[in-house]
């Protein structure tokens, strides 16, 4: 392990924001993740974890140390006569961890496809796509303790989940590392086609028998036709949570503005934020070098030279204006530094 200092994280974080960490270190193994928050010194906090850096914004120089993992390793740990259990190292790509699952015939998380970003970021966020988060295949976390020097074990019920929040996004944000987790997948897999556009575009291929494989091609044809490649426009995905709403609230949104989507979320109700955004007039609008995309309005990207404090600006203009014009205020689901 090395540790660089002044480095450009640039090729660090999708939004291709050009700013520089005073430390940085590239970690590959468990051991070498002891190494380095063991060296942690008060010169060397404040601390940044980076996995596949898909889900930050940098708006500023990172004046501490930065840790960007990259541990491999997808291995079998056990199965019964319905689930298999693999144990996925944190610095793996999701989605190639979702093609590994869906290649074994493995149920569960076919409906992530394409979720940028890598597997130890995926409890921090609860990543979740088409009607599945990752709460609901989750087995359990493997975390370092920066406070307490040692490693351990977090069970879903542990580990605070709600939409799109955990303990390791608020109150362990600074004290646990996500190292490894233990997916439990079906070998006997219900398939989840009721969300979005699956059935349609199921139907559109003609077929009639889905199998996991053919979940997996519609969504990732779904997500590439909303979501630009961030290799070449910067984005982060979805910068804003859909926001969830009372029944009481609800009812009230509906009279005035009847046609808004909803999805019911047990006794709430979850708003399309697109829809909302794009009511208020940015989708597809560009300023300066920042804008909004013209498929899918929840992205926010970079066109080439974008400062973080411009994406930043352009995002708190969104949620004045959503808040404004139906009295919701959008929660930002990237993380700002």
């Amino acid at each position: 392990m090395q540790v660089l200092e002044n480095i450009s994280l640039k090729p660090y974080n999708t939004f291709g924001i050009d700013v520089k960490a005073k430390y940085f270190a590239v970690l590959h193994s468990d051991n070498e993740i002891a190494a380095f928050f063991s060296a942690l010194t008060e010169e060397r906090m404040p601390y940044l974890v980076l996995g596949g850096g898909s889900n930050v914004l940098f708006t500023k120089d990172f004046d501490g140390s930065v840790a960007c993992i990259r541990s491999k390793g997808i291995v079998k740990l056990m199965e019964d006569e319905n689930y298999v259990y693999l144990k996925i190292a944190a610095g793996e790509v999701w989605d190639d961890v979702v093609n590994y699952a869906v290649g074994n015939g493995l149920g569960g998380i076919e409906n992530l496809s394409l979720i940028p970003g890598n597997a130890g970021t995926g409890p921090v966020q609860n990543i979740g796509a088409y009607g599945v988060e990752l709460k609901d295949v989750l087995y359990s976390v493997e975390v370092a303790d920066v406070i307490a020097r040692h490693y351990r074990a977090f069970r879903p019920a542990d580990c605070e989940f709600g939409y799109r929040k955990s303990i390791f996004k608020n109150q362990g944000k600074s004290r646990f590392v996500i190292t490894s987790l233990c997916l439990k997948l079906d070998k006997h897999p219900v398939l989840k086609l009721d969300y979005g556009d699956i059935r349609k575009e199921l139907e559109k291929a003609g077929i009639k028998d889905p199998t996991i494989s053919a979940v997996r091609d519609v969504i990732i044809k779904i997500r590439s036709s909303k979501i630009p490649d961030p290799s070449i426009m910067g984005n982060a995905g979805s910068f804003f949570m859909n926001p969830v709403v009372s029944a009481d609230e609800y009812a009230r949104l509906i009279i005035e503005f009847p046609v808004m989507p909803s999805f019911k979320i047990g006794e709430d109700v979850k708003i399309p934020g697109a829809w909302l955004i794009e009511q208020c007039g940015f989708k597809g609008k560009r300023f300066g070098n920042a804008g909004v995309h013209k498929d899918q309005p929840l992205v926010l990207v970079n066109y080439g030279s974008a400062t973080g404090v411009e994406i930043l600006v352009l995002a708190e203009k969104i949620i004045d204006s959503v808040q404004e014009k139906f009295g919701i205020r959008l929660e930002k689901e990237v993380n700002i530094f």
